[in-house]
C-alpha cells in the first residue's frame, strides 16, 4: 500500500525513532525521465554508481543535471498521498566517471520532504511534467488526495 522504497518493515537502525525513512521514495530524474531508484537514499542510484562526487562544481564541466526527489508518503482519513517532496541537483559526467553534488543539500532536502514540505521550484518544466507523470502513474488515489501545494509545484 506505501511507496515504501527502503523495506517493507520500519526503519530499525542507528537513529530510529528521529527520523523515518520507511515512508519516503528517492526518484531520479536523469534526461527528462523519473523513476524510482531505491540505491539513491545510500548514494547509490543508477546514475551515482562509480561517480566520484567533487563540491566544486567546475570539476564537472561536461556534466549533466540530473535530480534526486525525495518524496515523502503519508496516509490521512480519506487514504495516502504524497505529502512531502523535495529535489537536488547532480551534475553527472558518466564517462569521466566525475559528479557534482552537495551531500549536505541532499541531507536537508530529504529532512524537509520527511517534515512535509514541498521544494520543488528548481525543476524545469520538462522535470516537473516527469515527475508529475510518475507520481500520477504510480498511483492515481494518492494524487488525488494530494495538497494543491504539490500540484501548484509541478504545474508546467
Amino acid at each position: 500500500m506505501s511507496l515504501n522504497v527502503v523495506s517493507s518493515k520500519k526503519h530499525k537502525g542507528f537513529g530510529a525513532g528521529s527520523i523515518d525513512l520507511s515512508d519516503v521514495a528517492c526518484v531520479i530524474i536523469d534526461d527528462g525521465v523519473a523513476y524510482i531508484d531505491v540505491g539513491a537514499m545510500h548514494a547509490k542510484s543508477k546514475v551515482e554508481r562509480g561517480i566520484k562526487f567533487t563540491t566544486n562544481k567546475e570539476d564537472t564541466p561536461n556534466g549533466r543535471q540530473c535530480w534526486i526527489v525525495w518524496v515523502a508518503v503519508d496516509r490521512k482519513e480519506e487514504g495516502s498521498y504524497y505529502a512531502g517532496a523535495t529535489a537536488c541537483e547532480m551534475l553527472i559526467d558518466t564517462e569521466a566517471r566525475r559528479g557534482w553534488k552537495i551531500l549536505a543539500d541532499h541531507v536537508n532536502k530529504l529532512d524537509y520532504s520527511i517534515k512535509r514540505r514541498y521544494i520543488l521550484g528548481e525543476l524545469g518544466d520538462v522535470e516537473k511534467a516527469a515527475l508529475q507523470k510518475l507520481l500520477v502513474d504510480h498511483n492515481q488515489e494518492w494524487w488525488d488526495r494530494s495538497p494543491d501545494e504539490l500540484k501548484q509545484a509541478l504545474s508546467v
